[in-house]
């Protein structure tokens, strides 16, 4: 077991995960300490991990917050998060030749700028230098890991310009370090950003894309003996990373109200979170859009409940094929049914609308399950 992490010898200080008032701050307690604020040095999401009553893993702290989040346990085990110290990780592996496809390398130097970007590491082997760019992978689920867990345009950007330099003549590779041993195949998560998945798609025929799977002890130090090499089924990504698919919509009406639904009528809600099941074959992202939208003609049933709702939120699950009507049922049994004929009248049914009730359903590992059964199909 390696320790690669600067975490006190003593190991990381468990806490309870409390709240997440913005990117880079957690609510976290302990019996000893009460309620606290750390540094979150992740921009990611993170909501399949930083759910209500999570064990973080902390590590003391010299700035204004006195821990930073170093990681977190998910059934049972240690993830890293810590995005700043995924170097430190990536180096380790590099060192110890154990980064598939790189094993010959060595590593020249550091943040190493070219024209208007920075890149991690300039590498030396028997062929001569290697540029590469590291990226750290947190969200798996369902035997697969994929990144990102958010919209990351200057991603796809450091992805285009190591495709151009390469195509210029020097050599260039991508790294996402997996922070999971549970996982079995690696993809461009196409549901949060298909033009990053796209790209990373097209630049494969310019340079190297390695995924490696890691494992985390629970003091977060790393087994060395764990390292795996990831494939990733381009053709599968190349099928699904369209504007097509269904889609989840979350919203939220902060009290009870009775809204006139188009055919349907006036129609009594209770306050709380829904979530809507639609499709849209093409114009996906139009199509969520639109619903995002507050000021627009009433077309659709839930045109009519997004306008008495004050917090709105769509998640796509881009498919080749028509899953709405599946994906309906399997939110229905997580939650109880809306109207009856709500969103549901060109198809057999009941309804398209569920109550989720006052949590928000990102909140819940059941729901988190439902999306990755959805999205990580191995």
């Amino acid at each position: 077991m390696m320790k690669v992490l600067p975490i006190p010898e003593s190991g990381p200080v468990r806490a309870t995960f409390v709240a997440r008032p913005n990117r880079f701050i957690v609510r976290a307690e302990t019996p000893a300490l009460g309620r606290f604020d750390a540094y979150m040095p992740n921009p990611g999401r993170l909501r399949e991990l930083l759910l209500p009553g999570a064990t973080l893993l902390l590590s003391p702290a010299a700035g204004k917050q006195p821990y930073v989040v170093a990681g977190v346990e998910r059934d049972g085990e240690a993830v890293m998060l810590h995005t700043h110290w995924n170097n430190l990780v990536a180096r380790r592996l590099l060192e110890a030749r154990l980064v598939p496809g790189l094993e010959e390398t060595e590593v020249v130097r550091a943040e190493v700028p070219v024209g208007h970007s920075r890149f991690d590491f300039l590498l030396r082997d028997r062929k001569g230098e290697l540029l590469l760019e590291v990226k750290s992978c947190t969200l798996f689920g369902n035997g697969v890991a994929m990144f990102p867990d958010a919209i990351t345009e200057r991603g796809r950007r450091h992805l285009e310009e190591l495709a151009a330099l390469s195509r210029e003549g020097h050599r260039c590779a991508v790294l996402f370090v997996v922070h999971s041993p549970h996982v079995s195949c690696f993809m461009p998560d196409y549901h949060t950003d298909v033009e990053f998945a796209q790209t990373l798609a097209a630049v494969r025929r310019d340079l190297p894309i390695i995924a490696a799977s890691v494992r985390w002890n629970a003091d977060l130090t790393l087994d060395e003996t764990s390292v795996r090499a990831l494939p990733t089924p381009w053709s599968r990504v190349n099928r699904e990373a369209q504007d097509r698919g269904a889609y989840l919509l979350v919203l939220r009406l902060p009290e009870p109200c009775r809204i006139e639904v188009g055919a349907l009528g006036e129609v009594e809600f209770a306050a709380g979170h829904y979530i809507y099941v639609g499709s849209a074959m093409r114009g996906l992202a139009a199509r969520m859009a639109r619903h995002l939208r507050l000021r627009k003609q009433h077309h659709w049933h839930v045109d009519y409940l997004r306008a008495h709702a004050d917090r709105a939120e769509a998640l796509a699950v881009r498919s080749s094929k028509r899953e709405e009507c599946t994906l309906a049922q399997a939110v229905g049994k997580l939650f109880p049914p809306g109207p009856a004929g709500f969103g549901s009248t060109d198809c057999d049914c009941p309804t398209h609308l569920f109550h989720a009730g006052p949590t928000h359903p990102l909140d819940l590992r059941t729901f988190h399950d439902l999306l990755e059964r959805f999205r990580m199909r191995p």
